[in-house]
Formats: C-alpha cells, sequence, structure tokens
C-alpha cells in the first residue's frame, strides 16, 4: 500500500505468459497464474492486456454469467458468435458481451502484418443466467472529460453491464489536470492504457493499474498524452 487510500499494481509485476502467439499480462489470478492478493477488485474480476500475432487467436470457446469486456488498443478483432454476430472491432472501439445463460464465441486478429493488442476485462454480474447480449461502440475521442461507456442502465448513451459498475473513459493531454472525488461507499480501479499520468505524486505508466478505496479523491496529471479506463464500483 502507497497510502490508506490508494494501492498500485505495477506493469511488470503481473503475471505474465508467452505463448508465442500471445503474450499476455495478468493483472489479477487468471488460468495458470495465482496471486492470492490480487484475486480480482470488488466486481472486478479479471483485467488482461494480451498481444495477438498475425493470423492467431483464440478458438470457439464457451463463456456463462459474466459481463466480457473488450477494448481495442491496436489492431482488428474478428468477432464470431452463437448469437449470430460476425464483427470486426477496431482499434479504439470497445465490445461489451454478457455472456448470461451461455454463449460461444471466438476471437481472431485477421490481419497477415499487425499485432493485435487488446485489453479482455470480466466483471461478475449482479444477475445469472440472462440472456445474452452483444454490443459495440467505437470509443469517443474528447479530451480532459470523463465519458461514460459503460454502466448498468445504459446513461448517457453508454454500453449496458448487469453489474452496478460505471466504467468511464478518459483522454488527457500532457499537462493536463484532472480530478474525480470517489462517494463514500463507492471504489474505483484506475489502467493506464497508454501515456503516463502522475496521481497523487505516484507517476503511473502504460499497463500500470491502481485500487482506490471509498470516498478517496483523486488527482491526476498527465505527463504525456495519456489514454485511461477508470471503474467506478460498488
Amino acid at each position: 500500500m502507497v497510502n490508506k487510500n490508494y494501492q498500485i499494481r505495477n506493469s511488470q509485476d503481473r503475471g505474465f505468459f508467452n505463448h508465442g502467439w500471445l503474450k499476455t499480462y495478468h493483472t489479477f489470478s487468471f488460468g495458470d497464474y495465482y496471486n492470492p492478493e490480487f484475486m480480482g477488485y470488488r466486481n472486478l474480476r479479471v483485467l488482461n492486456e494480451d498481444t495477438v500475432s498475425p493470423g492467431k487467436g483464440f478458438d470457439t470457446h464457451s463463456h456463462k454469467n459474466m459481463e466480457i469486456i473488450t477494448v481495442v488498443l491496436e489492431g482488428t478483432v474478428a468477432h464470431k458468435d452463437s448469437m449470430g454476430h460476425e464483427e470486426r472491432i477496431q482499434a479504439g472501439e470497445i465490445q461489451v458481451m454478457s455472456a448470461g445463460s451461455g454463449v460461444k464465441h471466438s476471437e481472431y486478429n485477421p490481419l497477415s502484418d499487425k499485432n493485435l493488442h487488446l485489453l479482455q476485462i470480466w466483471i461478475v454480474p449482479d444477475a445469472t443466467d440472462v440472456k445474452p447480449r452483444y454490443q459495440q461502440r467505437k470509443l469517443p475521442e474528447k479530451t480532459d472529460e470523463w465519458i461514460l461507456i459503460a454502466s448498468k442502465n445504459g446513461e448517457k448513451d453508454s454500453l449496458l453491464i448487469h453489474q452496478d459498475v460505471n466504467l468511464y473513459s478518459l483522454t488527457m493531454k500532457a499537462g493536463s489536470a484532472m480530478q474525480r472525488q470517489l462517494a463514500p461507499n463507492r471504489y474505483g480501479w484506475l489502467q493506464i492504457m497508454e501515456g503516463e499520468v502522475d496521481v497523487g505524486s505516484h507517476l503511473l505508466r502504460q499497463g500500470d493499474g491502481m485500487a482506490i478505496d471509498q470516498g478517496a479523491k483523486l488527482q491526476l496529471k498527465a505527463g504525456k498524452d495519456a489514454k485511461i479506463l477508470f471503474f467506478d464500483l460498488n
């Protein structure tokens, strides 16, 4: 712990596996990676950063009762699922899939000359065996503004998830400053997708994350142009 409000998860301390076609970092315990101190944070269960080689990917596999969020950082995802969707998710886009009662899907890098770089996020739902659902959208390009991109009620044109979680994106220009106050009963997780940000005198770079205790106030200043995900959690 760096103080009573924050706990930093440095990029290099995450679980890492090199499968040749797949290089993957695990913020929390996942698959063959087990760390009892990082089993998730509140309802945020998985936060993986994957780099997939050209023409490679994940064959058809099943999910059930999980909210699955994919954010594409570079490249393209070719997605196909048992709900009948056959889509491509481009860099700068987000996909939300509620697995609910059960869904099968595959994810591939369809490009022959470029890696696929993405974040895959799992959130534990507050309802089980719901009808599976798929949504996709482009991330907003506004700078220095907290943009709600996923929520339980779909407020402000955000994508729907079955959990009391508000997911925000934030794009900051170098030198700009932002702040955010958490409610007394709300927790936060900050993930740096790109660039570097000083948070309460702690420098966070690409791949770093930070758990934020309830009621804390965040003070952010971008040392470089930065892109951030922020999870407001119950």
